[in-house]
């Protein structure tokens, strides 16, 4: 009998499995990965950014700095030759200028180059990227201003000095103060600023929440007025003007129901505070329960009501007004 064939041999392997040892092979790496996880993958650098700048709202990952001492706010970038330009020449204090590597220069960046140099403002050399940091993606052109924190005077201290600089008689005129109550637009308290200034008001108060600041953008509408008028913060707006009046202040405030006309202001040659609401919901109510008087300014019924930094211009020209007639 014949002993059995052997079976062709196969190059390729055996026939039969491999008993799982080729198993972990068969199996693969998984799905793939979204793009905004691929750490080379421009989504992921968008997905970053988005997440550091939702850190940093309000309620956000990121807890907010804390500063001793007085209320500041943080540091501000204007970012864009125009911008940037705009705010040198309206003289915005500036702590430093960031200029990009290889900067292509045109006739608005040797105007700034100009201006930083008269004002010896440092130059800074950054890459790109760090200005994109700087400016949370913004459009920069290569150039961004870094302005510093504005320094608020405290409310409380800057009425008590003032009234006791007229009690003193140190003082020309009667204390002459603008508060604000809910401005939260920057531009409203740039012009209000501008028109303190013009008219001989000595501070302005605005609330330290839910208010409008003293921005690059304040500064540059108040066309120099915020060197000149300290802004002041206060804690709670009710409170300070509570103790106001106990140091000899009037507390008028501006709305369009007032009961008493502009005209008709017989408090116009004492110290007083006046208030003004936001365009939207005018005074709040405790402000309005802590005013002497609700004043408002007569205009055209076609009108409803005027411009919350128009009201205020107006107010202080015929305040200023009696007191010249009244020789205070």
């Amino acid at each position: 009998m014949s002993a059995p064939k052997k079976a062709p041999r196969n190059k390729k392997g055996p026939l039969k499995g491999t008993g799982g040892l080729g198993r972990k092979a068969l199996e693969g790496k998984g799905p793939t990965p979204k793009a905004e996880d691929r750490v080379y993958h421009k989504a992921h650098r968008a997905k970053m950014l988005k997440e550091r700048a939702e850190a940093k709202r309000p309620g956000g990952g990121v807890a907010p700095k804390r500063h001793t001492g007085r209320n500041k706010r943080a540091e501000e970038y204007v970012s864009g030759r125009n911008s940037v330009l705009e705010a040198l020449r309206a003289d915005i204090p500036a702590k430093a200028l960031h200029l990009a590597t290889r900067l292509e220069t045109d006739d608005r960046v040797r105007d700034i180059l100009k201006i930083a140099a008269e004002r010896r403002i440092p130059l800074l050399e950054q890459s790109r990227l760090e200005l994109d940091r700087m400016t949370d993606e913004s459009v920069h052109q290569g150039v961004v201003l870094q302005v510093p924190p504005y320094e608020y005077e405290d409310s409380a201290e800057t009425l008590q000095r003032l009234a006791g600089q007229y009690k003193a008689g140190h003082l020309a005129h009667p204390p002459l103060v603008i508060a604000l109550d809910g401005i939260t637009d920057p531009r409203n308290l740039g012009a209000i600023i501008r028109s303190a200034s013009a008219f001989g008001a000595q501070a302005v108060v605005i609330p330290e929440r839910r208010a409008a600041g003293v921005t690059a953008t304040a500064w540059k509408t108040s066309a120099g007025a915020a060197a000149r008028v300290p802004v002041t913060r206060a804690t709670n707006l009710n409170s300070v003007l509570k103790t106001a009046k106990t140091q000899g202040y009037y507390v008028l405030g501006l709305d369009g129901g007032g009961d008493v006309l502009l005209p008709g202001l017989e408090l116009a040659t004492e110290p007083v505070i006046v208030v003004v609401g936001s365009e939207g919901k005018g005074l709040s109510r405790l402000v309005s329960e802590n005013c002497d008087q609700i004043v408002s300014i007569p205009i055209d019924s076609a009108m409803e009501s005027l411009n919350a930094s128009m009201a205020v211009g107006i107010t202080l020209y015929e305040i200023s007004r009696k007191r010249g007639e009244a020789g205070v």
